[in-house]
């Protein structure tokens, strides 16, 4: 089901900050920003060649990402996972009986659409993305 891992998502409080850290520190240039108006964030996108890197602040302190940092700091929040057909693979998920937050795809960045699993059934977030190339 899963073509690759897309990208690892870590909660940041400070995006502006947190971008001149990357790549001051790591050596990462960032391909692009974005708002995510219906997630209530915005991101930075930093791609590679093998896994890319977003960087998600929140945009209100009403926001699931905002009492993530609230509760257990900056770091980690999700792994996505690219699926070629996100419909196919989201009936596969739905038929498996996997604990869904979204039971239809939403809009995520740069023109892709995402599900996201329960981080209850694997210890944390995880995201099925199929990328705007793919949809």
């Amino acid at each position: 089901m899963f073509t690759n891992i897309d990208h690892m998502a870590i909660c940041v409080k400070d995006l502006n900050e947190s971008i001149k850290k990357y790549e001051n520190e790591l050596g990462l240039s960032y391909s692009y920003r974005e708002i995510v108006n219906d997630q209530g964030v915005e991101i930075a996108f930093f791609e590679s060649k093998k896994i890319n890197i977003e960087l998600i602040q929140p945009l209100t302190t009403i926001n699931p990402v905002h009492k993530y940092i609230e509760k257990k700091g900056e770091g980690l929040h999700h792994i996505a996972f690219q699926v070629d057909d996100i419909e196919k693979s989201l009936n596969e998920l739905k038929k498996r009986q996997f604990s869904l937050i979204n039971h239809s795809p939403r809009n995520g960045t740069n023109g892709s659409k995402a599900v996201f699993i329960h981080p209850k059934q694997f210890g944390m977030l995880i995201e099925i993305v199929q990328n705007k190339g793919e949809v």
